[in-house]
This record gives structure tokens, C-alpha cells and sequence, in this order.
């Protein structure tokens, strides 16, 4: 990766400063380096107070010292200065742009294939309701993480599991069948999704309706919410279900089949995609000879007819497994489903699970009782968790039918997207279908961008206005920074970075010259891209990829805005900055990519 290419340089001569200094050996691994602070000059600063016994000096000393010698020693470092036990080192120009040259011939964020095989579950909803905007983080998030892990050499395997079962989904059946009047997707036209969730709402509508008559009449409210006919009635019919019903099965395959059709035009809308299904109507059975294998070897335990686990030493608590009837629980399908994967998949060494956090306490006891059952891979299972969504109006609500769902968001931020475009009036020569490409584009980006850039484990609250604005900390301002280097190299005729090479003499020149403070801060935070996706991947968090993005093309904007590229007269200067600029184009769209979000050519 292009820092190591600093790094190979300054720990060897980190190395010999301290043997010449102070006679000692120093540790490579005992060598850290950060990035200067803003308020001080410097590139790189290194935190002398670890070495202070071996150097036997102050901290303000020790680093003089060891900053001396590097400057005699290291042509990259040009100068530095001593704030108490900190070195900055500052730079030389040369180092910049040697990495610029480098960067230009190889391709930027690209990474030596590691062989591993990782597995990323997410989006996991449920056949009774639409796709929503909590959905939307859950999917953006793991698809991220997916072409993250991708872009840093992982084979990647994209897995959602369908719960497609239980008494939720007969809730929405059984509405159906008593309101419903033959209502299809066809004669409604409704997506199918939308059409079952209609019912999955009425269904509610309808036992509070009868519980408050019951409650009326004199009957307890706890006792009303638990016999109410119509919940009664969802609950036959789930025991139906179980049963193999034909009847009930045929409605539950039908009204299935509306909800995958409508879940999979909102994936096709959002530009995401799954390598294998899981359904929950088939994974919901195993898990089961698990436990009753690790009941025979003592890992669980029996208590009045049902199968325990005790995590009581890990600071948790005791878990039934399988009930005194023989059925299991939740926790029971995810241990036989997570071992069927790692049997599929042979090679398999990371399992990611995309949920919310909600479900924090599920996954450590998860993953607790795969080690005590001695798969090895339980050390590689992941819980990626997140925070909910929050709107301005507040906290959603599924079977009060308050939630946004996932294709009423796209299209409010598509249409938020086209009002700013049209008032900008910035498109001549966009044909009216150019134009929707465009603003769906645009709208789409404003919705990732904007849930992606938060730190996963924060809750936050979603302004679809604040995420369109190009001006502001958001995907479009990304999106139009980029465009506008791609108009500025159309203009001269550069396709890519690719003029920018050591061989013509009035370049030399121009590079000789020094570079500008607006150069060097994009080039620095250019230089640092690789290490951000290196983060974002051993962090499975897109949060940092997606800010430093932004910090970039920020960064251009003010170089774009001080430096007027076509205008220079010095034909050396200005080769290199396109070249530069379209070094900053192709860092863009890539990192974009890993987040999942396209970048226009023209905007």
C-alpha cells in the first residue's frame, strides 16, 4: 500500500538515528506514526516519550536530535520542528509527487488478493411488510462492507436470510382472507410487498378494535390482548402451517411470492444483489441435532424436560435451546444455520452478520455456545451492528403503519434531487431521459451516502432535504466534485492521470518548482487513501471511507477554486494538474464504488 512506501523509508532511518544517537537497538514494531495535527506544521509526528529510557534525554531533546539526523540522513524529510515529546516531520516535494507518479501507474486502491473467503449477511426481512427505511442502513451497510472486503482482495459471498414464517407473517395471511375481497398486486395495483403490508396493518387495526370491546365488556386487558378471536384464529392457522395445510400453505406461497417480487424490484432500485438466499420456512428445523449432540457431550445441560445452556462464566446468563415440547428456539436455527454455511461454503473463514443493535445480547450468546461446541470458525464470526434511523417526525412503527418504507425514501430523495437540479438549472443538453438517469442517480447517492457516513454503532436521524445538498457534507457534493474534474479533463483532452510521467523536461521543471499548499493537502490525503480502506475493511465500518472521501474532494474544491488549471500558462504545471486532478477523479469514483454509490460523468 502506498503509506508503507513512507513507512519503508522512515523506520530504517528511525532505526540508525537511535544506534547512532544513543547506541541502542530500536524495534520496528515499537515505531508509530500519525498524521500531524492541523494547528501544527508537519506531515508526519512521531511520539518520542516511548523511547526516553533508551535515549536517556529529555523529550524535547530526544527529539531534536533524533529530527536532526533524519534531515542530515533521509532526503524526504525537508524540515521539522519539536512541540515537547512530539517530532513533525515535514515532507519534501519530491516524495509527493514521486507517490503521484506511482500512484498514476498502478492502480489506486487496489490490493494483493489475500484468499479468504468472506461471508456478509444482511437486509433479512420479514414476508409481511415492505422493505423500510431501518432496512435501507441495514442494506447499504453490508453491501459496503461486501465491496469493501472485495476491493481489499476477499472472495465475497452476499447472503440474506427471508423470514418467511411465524405468526407475523399468518397475521397478514388471515387479514387477507377476511378483508381482503381477492386483492392482488395486478388489481390493486399496489408493488406486492405493499399489498400484504396493507394487511399486516389492518390485522392490528383490527385487534385493537377487539380487544377494546372486550375490555369493555368487563374483561381484564392483559387477558383481551391474549384472546382476542382474530389473534386466536392467526395462531390456528400457524398451527395449520405447521402442519403442511394445503390450503394455508398455498396462501403463504402466494402472498410469498407478491413479497419477493416486491423486495426484489426495491434491490434492483437500490443497486444491491445476493449471491444465495436463506429462507427461514427451511432453516427454522435445524440446529436441532446440534444441541442434542452437544447435550450427549456436556456442553448443555437438562432442566425439567428442556435443553439449557449456561453462560453464566462469560458474565451472561442461562439460555433454553430447545423447549420442553422438543421445538426450538431462534437462537436454535441460527446455530444449525451458521453451521450448515461453513459446510457449504468449505474455506469459509469470516461470517459477518448485518443486524441491529437490538440484537447485541443474540449474537454474543450466539457465538458463545459455536465455540463451546468447538467449531474453530466461532473466533471469526462478526456482529456488525448499528444504531436505528430516526425521521424528523420521529420513531417508526411498523403495525401502526407510521414506517417509511424503503421505496417511498428513493423516491423522495429522487424528486428532492430533481427540484434542486431543476432550480439550479445546470443540465442543457440533458435530454429529459438523461435527466431522470441523472436525478435518480443523484438521489440514490444523497440515501447512501447519508447513512453511510454515520459510525454504524451511532443512532441517527435521516434529513432527506439536508442529504441532497450540493454544498453540503453529502454524496451529491461528492458526486459533483467528481463531474466537474471529468468536465475540466474533457476540456483539455486527458482521459486519465496517465500524462503525468517523469519524462518530459518542461514537467521536471514544473515539479522542481515546489508544490503549492493546496496540492500538498490533496496529495496527502490522496497518500492516505489505502490506509483508510485498510481501516474500513479490518473495522468493517464504511463510515471512514465515506468521510475521508469527502475531505478529499473538499480539498480539491479549494485547490480547484485558488488555482485557476486551464489558465496557466506554463504548459508543465499544467499537465501535471490535470493529472493530478484526474488522480482525484479516479480515488473518487473508486471509493465511491466501495460504498456502493455511482459517480456521474457529467452533472
Amino acid at each position: 500500500m502506498f503509506q508503507d512506501r513512507l513507512r519503508s523509508q522512515l523506520v530504517p532511518a528511525l532505526q540508525s538515528a537511535f544506534k547512532d544517537l544513543f547506541g541502542h537497538d530500536l524495534d520496528a514494531r515499537a515505531i508509530g506514526f500519525q498524521q500531524t495535527r492541523p494547528e501544527f506544521e508537519g506531515d508526519v509526528t512521531i511520539n518520542v516519550f516511548p523511547f526516553l529510557k533508551l535515549s536517556g534525554k529529555s523529550p524535547e531533546q530526544t527529539a531534536q536530535a533524533i529530527g536532526e539526523h533524519l534531515q542530515a540522513h533521509l532526503p524526504v524529510v525537508e524540515r521539522f520542528n519539536v512541540v515537547k515529546g512530539f517530532l513533525n516531520i515535514v515532507i519534501a516535494d519530491a516524495y509527493w509527487l514521486g507517490f503521484l507518479n506511482e500512484a498514476v501507474e498502478k492502480d489506486f486502491l487496489a490490493f494483493a488478493a489475500t484468499g479468504k473467503k468472506v461471508m456478509v449477511e444482511y437486509a433479512s426481512p420479514n414476508t409481511n411488510k415492505p422493505l423500510h427505511l431501518g432496512h435501507l442502513r441495514n442494506i447499504f451497510l453490508g453491501y459496503s462492507v461486501s465491496r469493501i472486503m472485495k476491493a481489499a482482495g476477499d472472495e465475497v459471498i452476499k447472503v440474506q436470510v427471508i423470514n418467511d414464517r411465524g405468526i407475523h407473517i399468518c397475521k397478514s395471511m388471515l387479514a387477507w382472507q377476511r378483508f381482503g375481497n381477492g386483492e392482488t398486486p395486478q388489481s390493486s395495483g399496489l408493488k406486492g410487498d405493499k399489498l400484504v403490508g396493507k394487511y399486516y396493518v389492518a390485522f392490528d387495526k383490527e385487534l385493537k378494535r377487539q380487544v377494546e370491546e372486550q375490555v369493555a365488556g368487563g374483561k381484564p386487558k392483559e387477558v383481551a390482548e391474549k384472546e382476542a378471536p382474530i389473534l386466536l384464529e392467526a395462531q390456528e392457522m400457524l398451527r395449520k402451517w405447521e402442519a403442511n395445510d394445503p390450503e394455508v400453505r398455498a396462501l403463504w406461497s402466494t402472498m410469498n411470492g407478491w413479497c419477493y417480487a416486491g423486495f426484489d424490484a426495491t434491490y434492483a432500485r437500490a443497486g444491491v444483489d445476493f449471491d444465495k438466499n436463506y429462507y427461514e420456512s427451511q432453516t427454522y428445523v435445524l440446529g436441532k441435532n446440534d444441541v442434542l449432540e452437544g447435550l450427549k457431550k456436556g456442553v448443555f445441560y437438562e432442566k425439567e424436560g428442556a435443553v439449557w445452556v449456561d453462560n453464566t462464566q462469560e458474565g451472561l446468563d442461562e439460555k433454553v435451546l430447545l423447549r420442553r415440547d422438543g421445538t426450538s428456539v431462534y437462537m436454535t436455527q441460527d446455530i444449525g444455520t451458521a453451521i450448515k454455511r461453513f459446510e457449504e461454503f468449505p474455506g469459509l473463514s469470516k461470517l459477518i452478520y448485518t443486524v441491529g443493535n437490538e440484537q447485541d445480547y443474540h449474537f454474543k450468546v450466539l457465538f458463545i455456545i459455536l465455540k463451546k461446541l468447538g467449531f474453530a470458525w466461532a473466533d471469526e464470526l462478526f456482529h456488525l451492528s448499528y444504531g436505528m434511523v430516526d425521521l424528523p417526525s420521529g420513531k417508526m412503527k411498523s403495525r401502526e403503519g407510521t414506517v417509511v418504507d424503503a421505496d417511498d425514501i428513493m423516491d423522495e430523495v429522487v424528486t428532492e434531487a430533481r427540484r434542486t437540479g431543476e432550480e439550479l438549472s445546470k443540465l442543457e443538453g440533458f435530454s429529459e431521459q438523461e435527466k431522470a438517469a441523472l436525478y435518480e442517480m443523484i438521489g440514490l447517492a444523497a440515501l447512501k451516502y447519508f447513512l453511510l457516513k454515520v459510525d454504524p454503532k451511532k443512532r441517527m436521524l435521516f434529513d432527506p432535504a439536508a442529504s441532497i445538498d450540493l454544498q453540503g457534507h453529502t454524496g451529491p457534493f461528492i458526486q459533483y466534485t467528481y463531474a466537474r474534474i471529468r468536465s475540466l479533463l474533457r476540456k483539455a483532452g486527458v482521459e486519465g492521470p496517465s500524462s503525468l510521467v517523469e519524462g518530459s523536461s518542461d514537467q521536471r521543471t514544473a515539479m522542481n518548482a515546489g508544490l503549492l499548499p493546496e496540492e500538498r493537502t490533496v496529495l496527502k490525503l490522496l497518500h492516505h487513501f489505502p490506509a483508510v480502506l485498510n481501516e474500513a475493511g479490518a473495522r468493517l465500518d464504511p463510515s471512514a471511507l465515506a468521510n475521508h472521501t469527502y475531505e478529499l474532494v473538499k480539498a480539491y474544491n479549494g485547490f480547484y477554486q485558488a488555482i485557476p488549471v486551464m489558465k496557466e500558462e506554463d504548459a508543465g504545471k499544467r499537465a501535471f494538474r490535470l493529472a493530478f486532478s484526474a488522480a482525484v477523479a479516479d480515488a473518487t469514483k473508486k471509493a465511491m464504488w466501495c460504498l456502493g454509490i455511482e459517480v456521474p460523468e457529467r452533472m
